[in-house]
């Protein structure tokens, strides 16, 4: 939603429901129902005239963008493609369009507003948008709005990983990861995002990743809950495994060899996709627990099983079955009929107690 109201008259309407986020774009989100609402201010194209906080790095990339306008007019400059460029018209039901947005809805094209080239320079994050919208609607991007994308997703580097964070989930949690994962991969985006792993996709790794993309899919469509945990333990499992090795080669023992690769590449992966505290201890855990699964599983196995976190580990372990060697097979069919045979009550997570 949008209006010519700024975010702090709709903070004053709408109160305690009301919380405004973000820096670079203020917005304002009124729970409504059950439900978020975000709501827009007006803003103005680049150069119209200035009535608030605005800063554009040297490069054009926006910082702050809380330029505030009074129109539609002014504001459908800023948006980013046509087809997100539509007003609905809540007085007469009528749909406003400047931009040819339905045109490019009806031939199913996602073309950018003014120049590809400027607008990428403003906000790297479009080429991501970009991907997402094009593998959820199954829309054409543009050839205009295409060709920048190979050269200007570099740009990624310079967003704060915590945005990317976001971004991420929106492309991989959304129902539609496989598509995403490999329009991201065609335009090189995905190397920006998960560097450590771009660099080891090939065949079984790929699978692998591949598989994981879509069981998620899978659950979406299911109706049933994802974790952004077990998908960063898929997706950084390649990294893991060759940082591993080396750390083998080079003289640890193997379990010390996995624990200091464990750190050492969510470490650097947080550098380019921040992954909160909570998703890169269940991620660590998942990880940890494949060992003891593949090695150890006839020894407590009730025990194991009872671990809040043994079904997510048992359905990493599954996922590398479906790409691993013997041994990884023959220990999940092993769980597999375990759990068939035996009934299973998970412990609950212990509460930590208070400071003091």
């Amino acid at each position: 939603m949008v209006t010519d109201a700024r975010p702090e008259q709709i903070k004053q309407i709408f109160k305690k429901h009301c919380l405004l986020i973000g820096r670079r774009f203020r917005l304002a989100h009124i729970r409504f129902r059950g439900e978020i609402v975000e709501v827009a201010t007006f803003r103005v194209r680049e150069d119209g005239p200035e009535d608030g906080d605005r800063h554009i790095a040297a490069n054009g990339r926006i910082v702050r963008d809380n330029i505030y306008g009074r129109s539609i007019s002014e504001d459908v400059w800023r948006r980013d493609f046509s087809v997100n460029a539509l007003y609905y018209n809540i007085a007469d039901l009528s749909v406003i369009d400047f931009t040819d947005g339905i045109s490019d809805l009806a031939t199913g094209t996602l073309r950018l507003i003014g120049d590809p080239e400027t607008r990428y320079r403003e906000d790297a994050v479009r080429t991501l948008r970009a991907v997402r919208f094009a593998a959820k609607l199954g829309f054409r991007i543009h050839p205009d709005t295409e060709a920048p994308i190979y050269e200007f997703g570099k740009l990624l580097q310079e967003v704060p990983p915590a945005r990317l964070f976001d971004e991420t989930l929106k492309l991989l949690h959304g129902g539609y990861a496989v598509a995403s994962f490999h329009l991201l991969r065609h335009y090189g985006l995905f190397g920006q995002l998960f560097p450590a792993t771009d660099a080891v996709l090939k065949k079984k790794n790929l699978r692998l990743v591949e598989q994981a993309l879509a069981n998620t899919d899978n659950r979406i469509a299911e109706g049933k809950p994802v974790t952004p945990a077990f998908l960063f333990a898929a997706l950084l499992w390649p990294p893991l495994q060759r940082l591993a090795k080396r750390n083998r080669e080079r003289g640890m023992k193997p379990t010390p060899a996995l624990d200091a690769a464990r750190y050492a590449v969510i470490e650097e992966q947080v550098n380019h996709v921040m992954i909160p505290r909570r998703f890169t201890a269940m991620t660590k855990e998942i990880w940890g627990f494949q060992s003891r699964l593949v090695r150890n599983f006839e020894k407590r196995p009730k025990q194991i099983a009872r671990h809040p976190r043994f079904r997510a580990a048992y359905d990493f372990l599954v996922l590398r079955a479906e790409t691993g060697d013997e041994e990884v097979r023959k220990a999940a069919k092993w769980w597999t009929d375990f759990q068939e045979n035996h009934e299973i009550i998970p412990d609950k997570p212990k509460k930590k107690r208070p400071p003091g």
